[in-house]
């Protein structure tokens, strides 16, 4: 446990007073002085091959949460002066943002609309989708998250009037209304299939509804997906916590990165999403990682947020073709180089742009690629931070984006061979306006040429799905049948379940058979959502590999490194569970796809099951099997309470598994009255075993021994008075935590200024001018910085480091190496402190290396041992510091 009495406190943030802009852009409707761009962030950093310059600063997009950029280049910017934690309305807008003459630097802009926490823009031709949470205009609280659509068919720039709904109440308002939006809905992309997928975070939602009046609920995190004219909502993947935004591929493969670092150690996961499929966060995460997709990698600690998959042509290769991810927490845009493997892929991250608290990122017709930027704008906004930067490669030059409504069908269609996404998604939208027939037969031309790039066949065969509708079918089977084309044409035949009544199997049982992984991923998938009872006998012969293994009692599983090998038992799991094929999945049992098969039965909740599990325990011989059938019933002993919106797992859940809220069900006698029978009969081992099986699975019958704690009405509020003057409370928190505390404890700065010099502060830090500069002056922190940028600065000191106070290693002559900050740096000398305050003073001429790191001289965790009291007092102290 850290002791606050450690020698240095290096708040290293303290003085990150940085010009971003020259004269400011005026807020208002205006032209923009070109001269007034002004400055790079100075912390902003990228990679030779790119020009990266400013487009917009504080004063017209503070606090910029997400931004889009429509194909003929207006940048679309969502600006959230509530942030992630405020509550208040009134705070949010979105901004048109116009380069009129292609150089670079903004000419115009517009309020588009009102809205309140923006979390993602769409563009569509002159619509704008966008993500954002409603307020009571009684109340004034928060009341859930719409996906809305506004028009702009004068294209004047603003709304032709109020938005139309597309998708009500899809977040949690419970939580909503007492947190904020930090766990909530976040961004949007369309995909080339048409659907608008949707980042949802792990406060889930209760009864979100699309405008055919479908409902649905989803507890806890994944991706849903919606037509554009907010119908056919539903999930497309499940199990993940607070991802921020979707990365969709050219073949539509979806990536993201999972912002898990503030849970138990728990980092950022970088994932590859396959429809159907489960990732397991929090219930399976840890000791059920056998039942899940792992994430591709673990990436330590961070923040993910928005992201895109670059693929234009306007780039160079290197920097093409790859997953952009924006990570918040760690400053940096990254690049991920996905390598195919099976039906999912491995991957390797590589730095690729720095920017403070990056937040979001989008690309047009021209490759222009538009960056936002928090930095350091709170958890709350601010009107005097954030930014927006653009960026192309080196002696790129501007060429205009067609104007498609002038463009003939069969202009659309050669533009779906295009080298840019973003034309090709363009193209596909603007056919899908045309008269179906003509656009229809022009699609499949493309589709059906072998000689076209795949990435053209396989947008072209979706656009012509969604033309022709049922009349697609025959088509599309024979599509099936083309060795390049077979996994686009499943998906296509079984996308849309309006028409699966006239689709045939066949083709679907083909697919299982094929030696591409990605065509049998596809193939199971396709055979779930057709809902045939009579398929499951064929995906019940689906492989199950050697990595299905359940990790050893009380271990932590392998929940992030790449099992390609997994996919397709996985999803023929998800598959016999969406067709609820109990009585196939019991008369499985004890045969050559009994592990399968007891694998989908884990979560059929059915007592028809039930039965089932107990009569073959009776009928097999084999004592292996009769095990697997034990654990199955207990893990069928309780289930998941149906969510209902009005309690959340919070930051830090409880992630034993398999359930949260766990509750018996109608089954539950049954299940105990057998177990104990079997149980009255075993020797040590079995009641060991039996002991061990109530543990795992938290089933809560103290007959069984071992673990007796149920997982029955969770209540996650806290009285914050019971815990404030805790020790440790702040090592046991998530930042979020922290936050909404300190906005509720005022602290004491007397307590705070004793802390402050009790605990070694004032080794690395002054408070006067006329103390020896040593480490960043805290004499005027309170001027320039609010009391959630000082806390932040404290409890994540590499977030945004001050200007000269980055860690420098340093190798000199005689085999000497240096590791610290530079506190002076001359022609002649270079004076630098270390972390335990010494001093040393190296001769330029004796420096070999110099390399500045991406940390802060400050390490993390220094507050760890304090109560939520104590650290109020410390922040309000130093935000009192005001020379």
């Amino acid at each position: 446990m850290f002791k606050f009495s450690f020698t240095l406190l290096f708040i290293s943030t303290f003085l990150s007073v940085i010009t971003f802009f020259g004269d400011r852009t005026p807020a208002s409707n205006t032209s923009a002085k070109k001269e007034n761009q002004g400055k790079l962030p100075v912390k902003a950093n990228w990679p030779d091959g790119l020009t990266v310059t400013p487009f917009t600063g504080p004063d017209l997009t503070p606090s910029p949460a997400c931004l889009a950029t429509a194909a003929t280049g207006e940048v679309y910017v969502g600006v959230d002066m509530m942030g992630s934690l405020g509550k208040a309305p009134g705070k949010g807008r979105i901004l048109r943002l116009v380069d009129k003459d292609n150089d670079g630097k903004l000419d115009s802009h517009t309020e588009f609309a009102k809205v309140d926490n923006p979390r993602g823009i769409q563009i569509i031709g002159n619509k704008v989708y966008v993500l954002h949470t409603i307020f009571s205009p009684e109340t004034h609280t928060a009341t859930g998250m719409d996906l809305v659509v506004f028009e702009d068919k004068d294209k004047d720039g603003v709304a032709d009037g109020p938005s139309k709904p597309l998708i009500e109440h899809i977040s949690n308002p419970n939580m909503l209304a007492e947190r904020g939006t930090d766990h909530a809905t976040n961004g949007i992309r369309l995909g080339i299939d048409g659907w608008i997928y949707i980042a949802v975070g792990d406060f889930g939602f209760h009864d979100a509804v699309d405008r055919s009046g479908k409902k649905l609920t989803m507890l806890g995190g994944g991706i849903v997906r919606v037509r554009p004219d907010g119908t056919e909502m539903e999930i497309y993947s499940h199990g993940t916590r607070n991802i921020y935004d979707v990365a969709i591929d050219p073949y539509m493969n979806i990536f993201t990165r999972d912002n898990t670092n503030d849970g138990g150690g728990w980092n950022i996961r970088f994932s590859h999403h396959i429809q159907s499929a489960e990732y397991g966060y929090p219930l399976l995460f840890q000791h059920f990682t056998d039942e899940i997709i792992p994430a591709l990698a673990d990436l330590g600690g961070g923040s993910g947020t928005g992201c895109l998959f670059m693929d234009e042509d306007t780039w160079p290769a290197k920097y093409n073709h790859v997953p952009m991810m924006a990570d918040w927490g760690r400053n940096e845009l990254f690049i991920h180089r996905v390598t195919p493997s099976g039906a999912s892929f491995t991957q390797k991250e590589e730095n690729f742009i720095d920017l403070s608290q990056i937040t979001d990122l989008d690309v047009d017709g021209s490759g222009r690629l538009y960056l936002s930027a928090w930095d350091g704008a709170g958890y709350e906004g601010a009107p005097d931070k954030g930014y927006v930067l653009r960026a192309v490669p080196t002696g790129w030059t501007y060429k205009a984006f067609p104007n498609l409504k002038a463009a003939s069908i069969q202009d659309l269609a050669r533009m779906l061979t295009s080298g840019s996404a973003v034309a090709r998604i363009n193209a596909s939208q603007e056919l899908l306006t045309r008269p179906a027939d003509e656009a229809a037969k022009a699609c499949l031309n493309i589709a059906q040429q072998v000689n076209q790039p795949l990435y053209g066949r396989v947008v072209a065969l979706y656009t012509y799905a969604q033309l022709a509708g049922a009349q697609a079918i025959p088509s599309l089977v024979k599509l099936s049948a083309d060795v390049k084309m077979k996994e686009f044409a499943l998906r296509a035949l079984a996308d849309r379940k309006a028409t699966l009544q006239d689709v045939p199997t066949e083709p679907f049982l083909k697919g299982l058979k094929d030696t591409s992984a990605r065509v049998q991923a596809a193939a199971i998938i396709g055979l779930g959502r057709l809902n045939r009872p009579e398929i499951a006998q064929a995906l019940l012969q689906t492989k199950v590999p050697a990595s299905f293994v359940a990790p050893g009692k009380e271990a932590e599983g392998p929940h992030a490194k790449p099992n390609s090998a997994i996919v397709p038992a996985h999803l023929a799991v998800r598959a016999l569970v969406s067709l609820n094929a109990v009585n196939a999945c019991v008369n499985a049992i004890g045969t050559q796809n009994n592990t399968l098969a007891l694998w989908a039965l884990r979560y059929m909740h059915d007592d028809k099951a039930v039965s089932g599990l107990i009569s073959a325990y009776a009928r097999v011989k084999n004592e292996k099997v009769k095990k697997q059938i034990l654990t199955t019933l207990g893990r069928l002993y309780r289930k998941e309470k149906d969510y209902d919106g009005s309690w959340w797992w919070s930051t830090r859940p409880d992630s034993h598994g398999p359930y949260y809220n766990a509750v018996l069900w109608g089954s539950s006698p049954k299940i105990k009255t057998f177990l104990s029978a079997v149980r009255a009969k075993s020797d040590a081992a079995g009641k060991t075993f039996f002991a061990d099986l109530n543990a795992r699975n938290q089933m809560g019958i103290p007959a069984f021994g071992g673990e007796e704690k149920v997982l029955a009405s969770k209540e996650v509020k806290v009285d914050l008075d019971k815990i404030r003057n805790k020790k440790g409370q702040i090592g046991k928190s998530s930042i979020e935590d922290i936050m909404l505390a300190l906005a509720k404890i005022k602290g004491d700065p007397i307590k705070g200024k004793a802390l402050f010099a009790q605990q070694g502060c004032i080794a690395c830090h002054n408070l006067s001018r006329s103390q020896k500069p040593k480490g960043p002056f805290m004499g005027q922190i309170g001027s320039i910085m609010t009391r959630q940028q000082i806390a932040e600065s404290i409890l994540k000191p590499n977030a945004s480091i001050s200007q000269g106070f980055a860690t420098v290693m340093v190798t000199a002559k005689g085999n000497k190496s240096y590791t610290g900050f530079v506190t002076e740096d001359s022609a002649q000398k270079m004076v630098m402190r270390d972390i335990g305050g010494n001093v040393y003073t190296i001769k330029k001429s004796d420096v070999i290396s110099r390399k500045e790191m991406k940390t802060s001289m400050m390490p993390t965790g220094l507050a760890n041992a304090l109560s939520y009291e104590e650290f109020a007092s410390l922040v309000t102290f130093l935000s009192q510091q005001k020379n």
